[in-house]
Order: structure tokens, then sequence, then C-alpha cells
């Protein structure tokens, strides 16, 4: 099995990019100034963005294929696996490198926010793709952190450089944003297979053996983390991706009280229901009557 470098500090980053260690909590690497074998698996106890802009091999980020090409933004959160493998050739790769500890965001507001930034968090296929314009834009954010980290460090060195990585963070979670829209082709394609992924769920015997299909199940099967997932469903039809599954759950209810040799135990547990009265309550929580009220309203 290949060999997984850990990076647990800044210093341990840098001495494998070969660059001089400036701040032990922070470091910016631009990649065309160190030549490297892009052939990496590697566990990260450290925040890491990474800007890309070239392609550079095939990606894979929490066991995943990753989305990903030139002018795209990659990021991982302490405790992921990040790796690449573009073949054994020493090369110069183009785009930049931001490694922080946490430790760096100790008493600053990021510290209590870092965790809303979500694409931290995802383990499966959607990289950040950029326009020219973006990447620009936090190019000149990296440069200013660069500019601090090389400074003397004073009093004011901190805020300084969290402000700066809070401020690409939101122009990141802004590209984000705009990404739901622009790659909505993609989008749709997904909740095609996301329907198709429920259809197939209830008209097979899984729900008898898992149960109610969960977001993270559907998340898996989709090969996207449960959060990114979550995002992109309400993003495209305005409710969350729990409301979305129980809302097809009560719509193949409904077709199945029609039958009614059936009692509504045998309904609620080919549904993967384990207790009846938890489909009478979600039944009614979603419809404003019971099942059985239901069922007698179709006579």
């Amino acid at each position: 099995m290949e060999k997984i470098i850990k990076f647990d500090t800044v210093k341990q980053y840098n001495e494998h990019e070969r660059v001089e260690t400036l701040h032990p909590l922070v470091s910016v690497v631009k990649f065309d100034e160190t030549p490297k074998l892009l052939k990496l698996r590697a566990y990260f106890g450290l925040y890491a963005i990474f800007l890309k802009l070239e392609k550079c091999g095939d990606m894979t980020y929490g066991c995943q294929p990753y989305d990903y090409d030139d002018g795209t933004a990659v990021f991982v959160g302490p405790g992921q696996i990040y790796a690449v493998d573009g073949g054994k050739d020493l090369v110069v790769s183009k785009g930049y490198g931001l490694v922080f500890h946490p430790d760096l965001l100790k008493g600053t507001n990021l510290a209590k926010v870092i965790r809303d930034y979500s694409f931290f968090s995802y383990e499966a296929n959607e990289a950040l793709h950029l326009s020219q314009k973006e990447r620009n834009s936090l190019v000149e954010i990296l440069k200013k952190i660069t500019e601090e980290i090389s400074l003397n460090l004073d009093k004011h060195s901190k805020t300084l450089i969290v402000s700066n990585i809070e401020l690409l963070l939101n122009y990141c979670m802004r590209y984000y944003d705009r990404q739901f829209i622009t790659r909505s082709n993609v989008n749709k394609d997904l909740l095609v297979r996301f329907e198709n992924l429920l259809k197939n769920y209830f008209e097979s015997d899984i729900a008898e053996n898992l149960g109610l299909p969960s977001v993270s199940w559907c998340a898996s099967e989709l090969n996207l983390s449960t959060n990114y997932f979550g995002d992109l469903i309400k993003k495209e039809t305005g409710i969350t991706a729990l409301d979305y599954i129980q809302s097809k759950v009560i719509n193949e209810a409904k077709i199945r009280i029609f039958d009614k040799e059936k009692s509504l135990n045998e309904i609620a547990n080919s549904l993967g229901f384990k207790y009846q009265q938890h489909f009478t309550r979600l039944f009614k929580q979603k419809t404003g009557i019971t099942p059985n009220e239901f069922r007698g309203s179709l006579n």
C-alpha cells in the first residue's frame, strides 16, 4: 500500500515543499517555485487550500475521484486524506497552496465560524471552478498573506493574517454560490439521478432492509459528501434534502394506501418505518391528516 505522508505541522508541509518556514502556524507556497513529484497521498492535520492554475494529475479526496480541472480551488480540513497522482516525473506545476494550523485561529472570530465554510468538509468530488477574474482575486489575497508572513511578527500580524484568510474564504463562499448556478446542467443531472435513486429504493426491498433513505446514504450513492449534496439540493429545489426525501416518502405512501388489502402497518414497514406510529406522525405532519383518515377519504 502506498505510504501516507502526515502533515500535522506547517513546518512538516514546508519541508516537503522545500520552502522556508517563516511562521510556525501558516504558510503560502507558490508551486511554480518548488519542483516536485506529482504523486502524493497525505493526511492533513491542517487546513489547506490549493489553488491550481493547471491540471496536474488525477486527484482523490475522501477516497473518491475528484471533479477537478485547471483553474480550480481544493479545500482540505484537519483529519482528511488528499491524494494526487500525476506520474513519477519531477515537474513544475502552477498554483498556490495555503496551509494553516487550527491553533492560528484561537481567540479569533474565524475560529467560531470556520465550520460554516462547509467546503472544508466535502469528502467527494466537487472542486471550486474559477474564472480568470476570480482566480486573480484569490491570488491577490494570497499575496497579501504572503507579505504579512514575510514581515517581522508584531502584535498586528495574527489579526491581519487571519482577517485575510477569512476574506479569502468569504470570496470562495461567494464563488461556490455562483457555481451552483453556472453548473446548473450538472446539478439538474444530479437531481435526475437522485429521483431515480429514490424510485429504485422504493421499488425494491431496500427500504425494508435498510429503513428510510437517509441524506448521507443518498449522498454516498451519488458520490457526494453529505454537506455538498445538501447544499446543492437546497439551491436547486428550495427545500432541504431531508424534506425532499420525506416528500417522496409521503407521495409513495399515498400510492400504497390505495391498496386496501394491505394494512397500514405493512405499508409503513415496506417504506422503511420501523414503527407504524412513526409513519403516522410523519404523514400527519406533512399532510395534516393521518394515513387512516387519508384512506377513508378515498371512499
